[in-house]
C-alpha cells in the first residue's frame, strides 16, 4: 500500500487552491510584438544602439564662419509646428507602438513630402534618455547645426552683386525670437545678411527659423568672434557703421549714408549698444517715438531702418 501511494505521488495533476492557473496559462496573450519591440531581442539591442549613435555622432566643422550645436524638437504640436514652418532637420524620431493621432500622421507626411527627413523607430527609453525626460509625447525631431557664414561673405557677395551692402548687426540681442525677426525684416527689404557675435548672443535655433517665417532659408546668418573688429573690418571696405541709440545724435530720417553700403547695429531693448561696439560706429541714430516709449525690441527697430534704408535705395 505505501509503494501505491508513492506511486500515485508522482503522477501530476492539478493542485488543490490553485485557482485555474493552469488554465488561464493556456490563454492566448494577443500578437507577439515584433522583434525590435522585444527587450534582451538582438533586433531590439540594434535599433537602441542605432539611435544612440545617430543622436551622439559629432557634427563636422562647418563653413568659414562655423557651425552651431544641434538641437532637439520634442512634443507633437512643436514638431508639426516645426515641420509646417520649414526648419531644417535631418531625422524625426517616433517612439516605437505610438498611439497615433492626427498630428503624428501629420508630421509623417509633411517629412514624407518634405524629403531628406530620415525616420526612425526608437523605443520609449531611448527617446527619454535623447530629450533628458522631457515630455516628448512619441515625437522628437532632430534639427542639424546651422552652417554660419562669415562676416565678409555678406559684403562680398552684394559687391558680386553691382550692390551696396545692407547688414544688420545684433550686439547682445538673446532672444532667439528677435533675431528670427530681423532676419525676416533683412529678407523683406532686400537686405544682405544678419551679424551676431559667437557668445552671449542669440543663434540659428528652431525658435529664429520658426519666427524667420521661411526668410532663413534664403538671407545668412554670420557669426563674428569679435563683433568690434567685424564692425572695423566693415569700415576698412567701405561701409558706414550706423548704431541705433535711445539718445543719438541724429535721427533715422535725417542719415543720408543709409542710402548707400552700411551696417544698421541693433543693441538689446534694455542695454542698448556696448560701449566698445557704440564707439566703433559712425553714426548713433535714434527712432523718433512720439508716443512715448522708451525703446523697441530688436526686431521691431531693425525693421524701421530697414524700410528707411529700402526707401532710398529705390
Amino acid at each position: 500500500m505505501a509503494a501505491h501511494n508513492r506511486r500515485m505521488s508522482g503522477k501530476k495533476g492539478a493542485q488543490v487552491g490553485s485557482g485555474g492557473q493552469r488554465r488561464k496559462g493556456l490563454e492566448g496573450k494577443g500578437p507577439t510584438p515584433p522583434a525590435e519591440a522585444r527587450k534582451g531581442h538582438k533586433k531590439n539591442r540594434i535599433a537602441g544602439a542605432k539611435a544612440k549613435q545617430l543622436v551622439r555622432k559629432p557634427s563636422p566643422r562647418g563653413g568659414r564662419g562655423g557651425k552651431g550645436t544641434s538641437e532637439m524638437v520634442v512634443g507633437r504640436n512643436s514638431v508639426v509646428e516645426a515641420l509646417r514652418e520649414g526648419v531644417p532637420a535631418s531625422m524625426l524620431y517616433v517612439q516605437q507602438f505610438i498611439d497615433s493621432d492626427e498630428r503624428v500622421r501629420e508630421a509623417l507626411q509633411l517629412a514624407a513630402d518634405r524629403g531628406g527627413i530620415h525616420l526612425m523607430e526608437a523605443p520609449r527609453p531611448e527617446l527619454d534618455r535623447m530629450t533628458n525626460g522631457l515630455n516628448h509625447q512619441g515625437l522628437v525631431l532632430q534639427v542639424p547645426p546651422y552652417e554660419y557664414a562669415h562676416p565678409d561673405d555678406l559684403a562680398a557677395a552684394a559687391y558680386d552683386e553691382g550692390r551696396d551692402p545692407l547688414i544688420v548687426a545684433l550686439d547682445g540681442v538673446t532672444d532667439p525670437r528677435n533675431l528670427g525677426a530681423v532676419v525676416r525684416s533683412v529678407s523683406a527689404f532686400g537686405g544682405h545678411g544678419v551679424v551676431v557675435p559667437e557668445r552671449r548672443a542669440a543663434g540659428m535655433t528652431a525658435g529664429a527659423w520658426k519666427t524667420s517665417a521661411g526668410a532663413a532659408a534664403r538671407t545668412p546668418v554670420a557669426r563674428a568672434s569679435n563683433l568690434t573688429r567685424a564692425l572695423e573690418a566693415y569700415k576698412k571696405a567701405g561701409l558706414v557703421v550706423v548704431g541705433l541709440a535711445a539718445d543719438g545724435e541724429a535721427e533715422v530720417g535725417d542719415l543720408d549714408a543709409l542710402g548707400g553700403p552700411v551696417v544698421i547695429v541693433v543693441g538689446s531693448e534694455g542695454k542698448g549698444l556696448s560701449r566698445l561696439v557704440g564707439e566703433t560706429c559712425d553714426f548713433r541714430v535714434r527712432i523718433p517715438m512720439p508716443g512715448g516709449t522708451e525703446s523697441l525690441n530688436a526686431g521691431v527697430a531693425a525693421g524701421v531702418v530697414l524700410y528707411e534704408a529700402s526707401r532710398r535705395r529705390a
